[in-house]
């Protein structure tokens, strides 16, 4: 596949989203929609069945709800409507993403668990277990499978499956790996599955998405604690005329629409996941040459996001070199991991090895100017802390 970037008046991002778009998804963005248009709704009832074969589900198991707004509105949505007045959601954290699902869980009034780990150590399925046989009362439980905060990959498997023995219901937040990363829903056990428009399928900002196992949500009539976000109420409308019940992001969803038609053909999510994957192993070798260390050890990295330490280097400034990097056309992110100086990049979007080659080019040249030198700095070492799982709050 011959690399395309972006225009040069625009920058590339390498950020957890919204992401660097293809030109093609740039320009369904102008056509105008009107929202009882039935090109529109054709186009929504097949983005809708799209995204439940993309996790490789059948429509007769599962359905797919588009809620407006950004991940965090349906990832509430969920929490919302999919847990019953007596029901409680055990919340595995280790980063803010986590941590936010359970802010949300007790602004809602939602009886709450938190199983919690250090931000750089994954969750573990045994510890959940042991969570589930102590605490009858827990119903749901949620988990975030590529945790932003720090790029890590929690064991979506091997939790599914304690899940599905215990007889509970499991809600992944898979806002940062669907699409880019391959999920069965099968043997993952997942009963409801959130993402966002302007994540690894590469569309732009608007809406999430709701992948919802039938046999389990469909009992969820009239549990809603909220009008816009209940979740039930907009399957309904969906499923009766193909109408949203508010305003629908029309121009977002035309361009989600060419991102997956972009998907499909560059092979799906395995082949997406391969070009990550490619950019991902360009940046780690880049990035230990001119000797950053990553935050993670090697064997909780996925391919989505990584962090990197701050250079222990006295020139060293975050906000000068994020900067230099912008006005090379590169913008990278700021890190959100709580004891430690980081910084993150994004290995998705319409990014390939060409760019990635082109932002660790760029890196150097910032820090030769800001005269901060890391080649010779100690070999890169591995950051590690015994999980130290929380008690419920």
């Amino acid at each position: 596949m011959t690399p395309k970037t972006s225009p040069a008046h625009d920058k590339l991002l390498f950020t957890p989203g919204p992401l660097t778009t293809s030109q093609t998804v740039k320009q369904a963005l102008l056509r105008d929609y009107g929202s009882r248009d039935l090109d529109f709704v054709d186009m929504v009832r097949e983005i809708r069945r799209k995204l439940v074969e993309l996790g490789g589900a059948s429509t007769r198991e599962f359905t797919t709800v588009i809620m407006q707004g950004s991940g965090t509105f349906g990832l509430e949505a969920v929490v919302a409507t999919c847990v019953p007045r007596n029901g409680k959601l055990l919340v595995a954290v280790n980063g803010a993403y986590g941590r936010r699902i359970a802010r949300m869980t007790q602004v809602l009034g939602v009886d709450l668990a938190v199983l919690e780990y250090p931000e750089n150590q994954p969750v573990r399925a045994p510890d959940v277990a042991e969570r589930l046989e102590k605490d009858p009362r827990i119903t749901h439980v949620c988990l975030v499978h590529c945790e932003t905060t720090s790029g890590i990959i929690n064991p979506l498997r091997e939790v599914g499956e304690v899940v599905a023995r215990t007889g509970k219901v499991f809600f992944v937040d898979a806002m940062s790996s669907f699409g880019g990363m391959p999920i069965n829903f099968a043997e993952c056990h997942i009963d409801y599955l959130v993402s966002s428009a302007n994540k690894c399928i590469e569309g732009v900002p608007g809406f999430s998405f709701v992948l919802a196992r039938l046999k389990t949500f469909l009992q969820t009539k009239g549990w809603g604690r909220s009008l816009s976000l209940d979740l039930y109420d907009q399957y309904e409308a969906m499923e009766k005329d193909g109408q949203f019940r508010f305003t629908p992001p029309t121009s977002s969803l035309a361009a989600f629409y060419q991102a997956l038609l972009e998907l499909e053909a560059e092979g799906g999510i395995a082949g997406r996941a391969r070009r990550y994957q490619e950019n991902f192993t360009v940046l780690m070798e880049g990035m230990v040459q001119l000797g950053f260390r990553a935050y993670l050890a090697k064997e909780h990295m996925g391919h989505i996001i990584t962090t990197f330490h701050y250079p222990e280097h006295p020139n060293f400034d975050f906000d000068a070199f994020y900067q230099r990097l912008s006005e090379a056309g590169y913008l990278i992110y700021l890190g959100k991991v709580g004891q430690a100086d980081c910084f993150r990049v994004g290995n998705i979007g319409r990014l390939f090895p060409s760019d990635m080659q082109g932002l660790v080019a760029a890196m150097e040249q910032a820090l030769a100017a800001m005269g901060v030198e890391l080649r010779a700095s100690r070999a890169p070492r591995e950051s590690r802390s015994e999980p130290t799982p929380a008690s419920s709050f």
